[in-house]
C-alpha cells in the first residue's frame, strides 16, 4: 500500500472488542508494510552494529601494519555506510507510509460510521469527543503501527549482538545481555502510572475540546444572552486542569527517560571496566576492546527505541479505546443487521408504499403530499427522525414502516436510499453552488428545477455577484462556511433545493419555510406540490400556506394522531388544531372545546 493508492478502497471492518484488538486489526491489515519496515529496519541497525567491528579490525590492522587489511577494511567501512545511509532513507520511508495509511484507515473508518449513525451519533457522544478522536488520537495510533516496526527491527538486531557478545567473550557477553534486560525491565514497573497519567490527560483534552466546540457552536445565542464570560471562564478551567494533567504526565515520562539515561550509563561503565580488565590480563586486544565498547555504545540507540515504543503505546491504548467505542456505535434497530449488512457502501433500491409510524399512528399515502401539524416542536422534530428511519429512543416503539418493512431493520443504505430527512438546521458546506447540489440523485429533477421550486431567484443573483473567476455564473457562485454569507432565508431555501434535486421516494421536511415570508413561503407551497407530484413528501409545519396544499394534513396531539383530513375541514372540525394553526390563546381554545 502506497500514500498514492489512498483512500483505501475498502478500510476494512474493524475487531472492535477492545483497542489492543484493534490495533492488532490494524497490524494485520499492513502486514506488508510492517515486513518490509523490519527488514530496512533490520539492515539499518545492522550496518550501524556492523560499524565497531570493523573499527576494531582497522586497529588491529594497524597494530600488525598491514596496509593490505587496512584498506580491505576501509572498503567495508565505506560498502556499510552507504548501505547504512540508504536502508536508513527507505525505513523512514516505509514507517511513514505505515503510519500515514494507517491513520488514513481509522480516519475512513471514524467517517463511515459517522455518516452511518447520522444525527445518532451526537446523542450518544460529545461532538468535541468525536473530533479529538478523528484527529489526536488517530495521529497516536498512528504513531504506534510506525514506532513498532522499528522496534522489531531494534529487537532483533539487540538479540543478535548480545548473542554476538557472548560467542565471542562469554563474560562480557552474559554482562552486557544482562545489563540489557535491567534497563529494558526498569521501564515496565513505571508503564502502568505513565498509562493512567496518559488517559487522565487525554479526559481533561477530551472535555476541554468539547466545551470549545460547543461554545463556538453557541457563540451566537451566548452573546445575545451574554454569557461568552461564563462559557469561558468553563473552557479557562478545563484548559487549566488538562495543563496541570499535561505536567503531571510529563514528569511521569522524565523520570523514565532519566531511568534510560542512567541505567545504560552504569552497563556502560561496567562494560569499560570488565573490558579494561580483560585487556590488562592480555584476553582482550586493542581492537578487540574497541569493538566491546562500540558494540555496548550502539546498543544504547535501540534502547532508546524500545523507550519510544513504550511511550507510544501508552499513549495509543487510551486512543484505541476511544476509537473503538465510536466504531463499536451501531443504529440500535430490533434486529440489528440493517447496520452490519449496509456497511459496504452498495447501493440499494429502497422500499416503497405507504409510510406509517407505529408509536403516533400517523400514515403518510405513498405518492401523495401529507403535512404534519404537532403541537409541540420539539416533538415534532423527533417524529420527523424516526419516520426517517432513526432508531427508536428507549421507550419508544419501533422505527417507521414503509410499505411494511421496518426501516430500522434494512440495510442503512436501503432505508436512506428510501427516504430522505432534511432537519430544520440543515448545514451548507462552502464551496461553489454547483459543488452544493453534487449530491447522488435520481436524475428525474434538475438543479434549475429544484431551484426554481424552492424559488431561489434571489439567491442566485446573489451568488452571480461571488464569483470567484467574476463569470456571473450562479453556479460559479461561492459560499462560505456554512453559507453565512446569506441570509437564514436564502440557506433555508438553498438547502430545501438540493434536497428536491436528490429526487427520493419518500421526503420529510421539518419546517422547510419557517425564516420565509409569507410571499415567497406560497410560492415554495406551490412549488413543491408540483414538482414532488406522484412522490410521497411529508412536511412537519403550522404553516397555514404551507397546509393549504397539503393532500391530507395529520394533526399529532400527546403523541397520536388526533384528526386527518383536508386543512380547511380541520379548521372547521377540529378546535384543537385550529388552536395550533391559527395561534389562538389557550382560553379561546378550552372555551371552543367545552362548547
Amino acid at each position: 500500500m502506497q500514500i498514492r493508492d489512498l483512500p483505501h478502497t475498502d478500510p476494512g471492518q474493524p475487531d472492535v472488542r477492545s483497542g489492543f484488538r484493534f490495533l492488532v486489526w490494524l497490524f494485520r491489515c499492513q502486514l506488508g508494510g510492517q515486513a518490509k519496515a523490519l527488514g530496512w529496519g533490520t539492515l539499518h541497525m545492522g550496518m550501524i552494529a556492523s560499524l565497531p567491528v570493523l573499527m576494531g579490525m582497522a586497529i588491529d590492522a594497524v597494530v600488525d601494519e598491514s596496509g593490505r587489511r587496512l584498506a580491505l577494511t576501509g572498503a567495508l567501512l565505506l560498502v556499510a555506510a552507504l548501505l547504512m545511509a540508504f536502508a536508513d532513507t527507505m525505513l523512514h520511508r516505509t514507517a511513514v507510509t505505515n503510519w500515514i495509511t494507517a491513520a488514513a484507515r481509522v480516519q475512513q473508518l471514524l467517517a463511515r460510521r459517522t455518516a452511518s449513525l447520522g444525527g445518532v451519533l451526537t446523542r450518544r457522544v460529545a461532538a468535541g469527543e468525536v473530533v479529538k478522536v478523528s484527529t489526536g488520537d488517530v495521529e497516536k495510533i498512528g504513531w504506534f503501527v510506525e514506532s513498532f516496526s522499528r522496534f522489531a527491527a531494534a529487537v532483533v538486531v539487540t538479540v543478535s549482538v548480545c548473542g554476538g557478545l557472548i560467542w565471542y567473550e562469554p563474560r562480557l557477553g552474559l554482562l552486557v545481555a544482562g545489563g540489557v534486560a535491567a534497563v529494558v525491565l526498569s521501564v515496565f514497573p513505571l508503564l502502568p502510572a505513565a498509562i493512567r497519567r496518559a488517559e487522565f490527560e487525554r479526559g481533561k483534552s477530551g472535555r476541554a475540546a468539547e466545551l470549545a466546540s460547543d461554545t463556538v457552536a453557541g457563540l451566537r445565542v451566548l452573546r445575545g444572552i451574554g454569557g461568552e464570560e461564563l462559557f469561558l471562564d468553563r473552557y479557562r478551567r478545563a484548559s487549566q486542569e488538562m495543563r496541570a494533567a499535561s505536567v503531571r504526565n510529563a514528569r511521569m515520562w522524565s523520570l523514565i527517560d532519566a531511568v534510560q539515561v542512567v541505567m545504560p550509563g552504569l552497563l556502560l561503565i561496567a562494560v569499560v571496566w570488565q573490558g579494561a580488565t580483560l585487556a590488562r590480563d592480555g584476553r582482550l586486544g586493542a581492537g578487540e576492546l574497541v569493538t566491546v565498547y562500540g558494540a555496548v555504545t550502539f546498543l544504547l540507540f535501540p534502547l532508546r527505541l524500545f523507550t519510544e515504543t513504550a511511550m507510544a503505546f501508552t499513549f495509543s491504548r487510551p486512543s484505541a479505546r476511544r476509537a473503538v467505542r465510536v466504531l463499536g456505535l451501531l443504529r440500535e434497530g430490533r434486529g440489528g443487521a440493517g447496520d452490519r449488512e449496509g456497511v459496504d457502501g452498495s447501493a440499494l433500491e429502497g422500499p416503497t408504499g405507504d409510510l406509517t409510524d407505529p408509536a403516533t399512528g400517523l400514515r403518510a399515502r405513498a405518492g401523495r403530499l401529507t403535512a404534519v401539524v404537532c403541537g409541540a416542536p420539539d416533538y415534532a422534530e423527533r417524529l420527523a427522525e424516526r419516520i426517517g428511519g432513526h432508531p427508536a429512543l428507549p421507550g419508544e416503539e419501533g422505527s417507521a414502516l414503509l410499505g411494511g418493512v421496518a426501516l430500522d431493520e434494512i440495510p442503512l443504505e436501503r432505508a436512506r436510499a428510501a427516504v430522505l430527512v432534511q432537519d430544520k438546521d440543515p448545514v451548507l458546506l462552502s464551496g461553489t453552488l454547483a459543488e452544493l447540489l453534487d449530491v447522488p440523485a435520481s436524475g428525474r429533477v434538475d438543479a434549475e428545477a429544484a431551484l426554481r421550486a424552492a424559488r431561489c431567484q434571489d439567491v442566485l443573483e446573489a451568488l452571480s455577484r461571488a464569483t470567484a473567476d467574476g463569470s456571473r455564473e450562479p453556479m460559479r457562485g461561492v459560499l462560505t462556511e456554512r453559507a453565512r454569507s446569506l441570509s437564514g432565508g436564502q440557506r433555508q431555501r438553498l438547502a430545501l433545493a438540493r434536497s428536491l434535486l436528490t429526487d427520493p421516494e419518500v421526503l420529510v421536511l421539518d419546517e422547510p419555510t419557517s425564516a420565509v415570508d409569507a410571499h415567497t413561503e406560497a410560492g415554495i407551497a406551490r412549488g413543491l406540490r408540483e414538482l414532488r407530484a406522484g412522490r410521497t413528501t411529508v412536511v412537519f409545519t403550522s404553516s397555514p400556506l404551507m397546509l393549504d396544499q397539503a393532500d391530507e394534513v395529520v394533526f399529532v396531539r400527546d403523541g397520536a394522531v388526533a384528526a386527518v383530513g383536508p386543512h380547511r375541514e380541520l379548521l372547521r372540525a377540529a378546535p384543537a388544531y385550529r388552536a395550533v394553526v391559527t395561534r389562538e390563546t389557550e382560553t379561546v381554545q378550552l372555551a371552543e372545546e367545552s362548547a
